[in-house]
């Protein structure tokens, strides 16, 4: 959607961002707090997330969660809130005809929570019932499990069942008044954003009832290697769910950014992807996924699928075998330029609505402060280059950080098989060494489901 951006600094200490888009009928609202688990006691994991789940409840005006439901969806808007490692986020949507009232709820909510005993109870129960439910998922279960082995701070949902008993009211009005402070805050609010419209939201958002606090810093987590794969045992999982990352010890730049997430197209967002598209035309696997993350202070390049045991270790075979070839330069242009073309159509179609624009600020912004100048994108789709693709895809494996996981029934020994599959990648010189299986390390570390 057309669009300009204007960043918004208050006298109060928080700042954020207006996204106009002359042609909305609808209003958004991210309001972000540094608020999530890194700064509470291990043992209190599950502090923030409770705290997420009531504050949007009873408060001063509405002294009732249900009714202040009620009153924010009378007209069919909507509202939730998040909680991460990191942070807190707190957003709406609703009619142009009611951003006002909206996004005047939603500020009463966030500055003037009741928190009530008989509501922390309830919210208490419904996240016993959320992790419930998330610990079935295995491929969330796996990743959080790696997340943990590769030193990042992160808790699997089994675990955060364990914790919760340790977590009091008492603890969740402390993180309360530790964290929602309006140097802390931060904020996207996104639709059509008039002259009039600006300086109402700069008025309301300055006379915010919070004390000053402060923007606390991210942690500092560097990833390590894992000498074996991170193996989960579970005898209900006949097929094989893994993971298999490679950190770079360092942050991107963008161009570098850029040409990665290309590497990550050609090789396994589509049905002809290099690594997808030959497994589906061999019946391998039906879906397997890759992705792009940057932390603080490293960036990591993760390939993952659920794969049945016959299959795993040609799907491996290929994996090691097409990221191989990018490294030794063998992507042709014309398979470049088609993936460019690919990724330019999913930039498009990922602002189509009011909500997907403002998402393509907030994450950045959340994270570093950094304006994402979203027109220039289509330009730095196509300035991606051969050369640059190789550079990064070999930078991301040069530092010998990486490591695998499985969830799954089978026996140690073929995971340890896929291990020694894909090990040579992170051999880099001239041409990638293989390494023969007695030279991957055993036993493997264990965990039971």
């Amino acid at each position: 959607m057309k669009h300009s951006v204007s960043e918004l600094v208050l006298d109060n200490g928080a700042k954020g961002l207006l996204i106009h888009v002359p042609t909305a009928n609808v209003m958004t609202f991210e309001i972000n707090f540094r608020a999530g688990e890194y700064l509470v006691d291990e043992k209190k994991w599950e502090v923030p997330h409770i705290m997420e789940h009531v504050l949007l409840g009873a408060n001063e005006r509405i002294p009732r969660a249900r009714d202040f439901q009620a009153e924010i969806e009378k007209n069919g808007a909507y509202s939730n809130a998040s909680t991460s490692v990191y942070d807190i986020n707190y957003e709406a949507e609703c009619a142009d005809f009611e951003w006002e009232r909206v996004l005047d709820l939603m500020i009463v909510a966030i500055t003037k929570p009741l928190f009530l005993r008989e509501e922390f109870k309830a919210e208490f129960g419904n996240v016993w019932e959320e992790l419930n439910a998330r610990s079935n998922n295995h491929f969330r279960h796996l990743s959080l499990a790696l997340r943990g082995a590769y030193g990042f701070l992160a808790k699997t949902d089994q675990e955060r069942l364990k914790l919760m008993k340790n977590v009091k009211l008492k603890d969740v009005v402390e993180h309360y008044k530790y964290t929602h402070g309006t140097n802390n805050m931060r904020f996207v609010i996104a639709g059509n954003i008039t002259p009039g419209r600006a300086e109402a939201i700069r008025t309301m958002l300055e006379a915010v009832e919070l004390p000053k606090g402060r923007r606390f810093a991210l942690p500092n987590e560097r990833p390590i290697a894992l000498k074996q794969p991170l193996y989960i045992h579970n005898s209900s999982v006949k097929n094989i769910y893994f993971y298999v990352d490679t950190f770079a010890k360092r942050r991107l730049d963008i161009e570098e950014s850029d040409a990665l997430h290309l590497a990550n197209t050609l090789l396994t967002e589509t049905l002809h992807s290099r690594i997808l598209g030959k497994a589906r035309e061999r019946g391998l696997v039906y879906g397997m996924s890759s992705g792009v993350h940057e932390a603080k202070l490293a960036s990591s390049w993760w390939f993952g699928a659920q794969v049945s045991p016959k299959n795993a270790p040609e799907l491996f075979d290929i994996m090691t075998g097409e990221l191989t070839g990018v490294f030794n330069g063998s992507l042709g242009d014309e398979e470049i330029e088609a993936a460019q073309a690919y990724a330019l159509g999913r930039y498009q179609r990922g602002a189509q609505t009011v909500g997907g624009t403002a998402s393509g600020y907030s994450e950045r912004y959340f994270f570093d402060e950094v304006i994402e100048d979203y027109y220039q994108i289509p330009k730095r789709i196509g300035a991606v280059t051969k050369s640059g693709i190789l550079d990064v895809a070999r930078a991301m494996f040069a530092d010998n950080v990486w490591g695998m996981g499985a969830l799954t029934r089978v026996e140690e020994a073929k995971v340890l098989d896929l291990q020694a599959r894909v090990a040579p990648l992170w051999q880099i010189g001239d041409q990638p060494v293989l390494v023969p299986l007695e030279a991957v390390e055993r036993p493997l570390a264990q965990i039971k489901a």
